[in-house]
């Protein structure tokens, strides 16, 4: 399984208000969508999210977003070695994406790009 990289997910009070700030720390434009009521902008290595209350207390009990090659292949090994899937692979707009939680008890989210 090829690991590209890591998002660092961040819930804010006001996605406004911070996008500015980490658009300048990351040098770079935000890339903003909504996705089940929240609203979601990327930003570098960074993921800002903001929205009701209740779904923001779920989306925290995820780690990190890993960028992976293929998401199919992330399941297998994850399955594999122990890691319990809690959702998907399923597809999203920009790829598919899974949930997983490691024996450790930490949750990530994992992504690829595949049309």
């Amino acid at each position: 399984m090829d690991i590209l990289g890591a998002t660092l997910r961040v819930c804010v009070d006001d996605l406004e208000t911070a996008v500015p700030f980490y658009e300048r720390l990351a040098g770079g434009k935000a890339l903003r969508f909504e996705r089940g009521g929240v609203q979601v902008a990327a930003v570098g290595c960074f993921l800002l999210m903001s929205g009701p209350e209740a779904e923001l207390e779920v989306l925290r009990k995820v780690a990190a977003t890993i960028a992976v090659k293929d998401v199919e292949e992330a399941h297998g090994v994850l399955s594999e070695l122990g890691a319990r899937i809690i959702a998907g692979p399923v597809p999203t707009p920009a790829g598919r994406n899974l949930i997983a939680m490691h024996p450790d008890g930490a949750i990530y989210e994992y992504v690829d790009r595949q049309a």
